[in-house]
């Protein structure tokens, strides 16, 4: 199973990455400590660091193991953040991020929630879920807007190292069909 390389909502094209979008991931959130709180990486001083997490998700893609996506505004062909289907079974699991300059527009919740759709409607596919943790309310709040609900809390279950060394609770949502 495959998602489509693109996928169009009202105002943004997500889309496969690609190395020349290096630059402006690093420039719009790779390196901004405030965006990269409670991802599960520390955040880039380089823009090796980018390339290099770019040809992980191009080989991604190649391999069928998981799709992160480029998001951009229609318009423009530059990324503001980035959105991620990947598969287990009949599960997707499903994750986000955008840079800060974009917070507050409704673009997360537009793009998860058109990755969402596409996975539920593939035929195998009954359940999306998501994490966030215990403290990203406006990560929770995505889920939620999107139809997600929340399952319960996983017990010291991720380590966020831009806010603590050990594993940290998190939140579980989910949509099923």
């Amino acid at each position: 199973m495959r998602p489509p390389d693109q996928i169009e909502t009202e105002r943004l094209i997500l889309r496969k990455p690609s190395l020349e979008d290096a630059q402006a991931l690093f420039d719009t959130y790779m390196q901004d400590t405030e965006v990269t709180r409670y991802v599960m990486w520390r955040p880039h001083t380089h823009i090796e660091q980018t390339l290099a997490f770019l040809r992980i998700c191009l080989e991604h893609w190649d391999n069928g193991q998981r799709f992160p996506y480029v998001i951009t505004l229609k318009g423009s062909d530059d990324p503001i953040g980035m959105v991620d289907i990947h598969f287990n079974g009949s599960t997707a699991g499903l994750g986000y991020v955008v840079g800060r300059p974009f917070w507050g527009n409704g673009y997360i919740p537009e793009a998860a929630r058109a990755v969402v759709e596409w996975a539920l409607g593939q035929p195998e596919i009954y359940r999306v879920n998501a994490t966030c943790d215990v403290e990203n309310a406006a990560s929770a709040r995505v889920m939620e807007k999107i139809g997600m609900q929340r399952e319960g809390r996983l017990r010291r279950f991720t380590i966020h190292p831009n806010i603590s060394a050990e594993p940290r609770d998190c939140y579980i949502y989910a949509i099923v069909k």
